[in-house]
């Protein structure tokens, strides 16, 4: 049964599940918590699962303003505060694992699992940069050589070509909202993340790349690593019965 909540005036909703411990579950980006259906069917056999909808996403409403990292993990502060949850265990992918991380480094948790996380800047390309500038260099050019109505078509032609799915899929706002939150670097607060962290990543991901689960093994002080072989972004889904396995092992259960 949905539930809801207020931060910052944004209407935000979540779903319990089960009873014990809380642990809470953080989707990637484009996605909703129905996408730990599985996961949180086999967990609330054992612990209080609430799976969330990132304000802009499934059910929760869109932020009003370019949300960054820190106001994404503020509301689940929020959340955490409404329902007087302390030591939470953290579940979060990709997007979710940056909020995860940040939550993680100063506020006390249980245990946090990562899986195929975001949180390291992705490196650029020279390539990536020369495209960046000169989108930027025809933005302001255009206009002026063939008119407005003209470059906008071009533009969202060039843009649709060249960004991500997730980009293109979103909303103006999220869209901003997407671009300041994907070159935020976590690393410089991994190593505050004192409770025990499970890394769980397909080494086919090109999303967020094995190497980042290397940099986030090094940088957190009590982490573990373990690799879905064949597996890309979405390594729990692709790869059920060892991410079944690897969650009973680390959660104890």
């Amino acid at each position: 049964m949905d539930k809801r909540y207020t931060y910052n005036g944004i209407n935000l909703t979540y779903s319990i599940e089960g009873e014990g411990d809380a642990l809470l579950l953080l989707h990637g980006w484009g996605c909703d918590r129905n996408i730990w259906k599985a996961t949180a069917e086999l967990l609330s056999r054992h612990f209080m699962v609430v799976a969330v909808d990132f304000a802009g996403f499934g059910q929760s409403e869109e932020p009003r303003e370019v949300w960054n990292v820190e106001e994404y993990t503020r509301s689940i502060e929020a959340l955490t505060a409404e329902l007087h949850i302390a030591n939470p265990i953290l579940v979060g992918h990709s997007f979710g694992g940056r909020v995860s991380i940040l939550y993680a480094s100063r506020n006390e948790v249980a245990k946090v699992i990562l899986t195929d996380a975001a949180g390291v800047k992705p490196r650029r390309s020279l390539g990536y940069y020369r495209k960046v500038y000169t989108y930027k260099l025809l933005k302001h050019a255009l206009p002026l050589l063939i008119g407005k109505k003209k470059a906008q078509m071009l533009l969202e032609q060039r843009r649709k070509a060249s960004a991500s799915s997730d980009y293109n899929r979103a909303t103006p706002m999220m869209r901003a909202i997407l671009s300041k939150c994907v070159n935020e670097d976590l690393c410089a607060v991994m190593p505050k993340i004192k409770a025990p962290v499970l890394l769980f990543w397909g080494d086919k991901d090109t999303a967020t790349p094995l190497s980042d689960a290397h940099k986030m093994e090094r940088l957190i002080p009590d982490a573990g690593l373990v690799i879905a072989e064949g597996a890309g972004h979405f390594a729990m889904l692709e790869q059920p019965e060892l991410w079944a396995a690897s969650l009973k092992s680390f959660l104890k259960f």
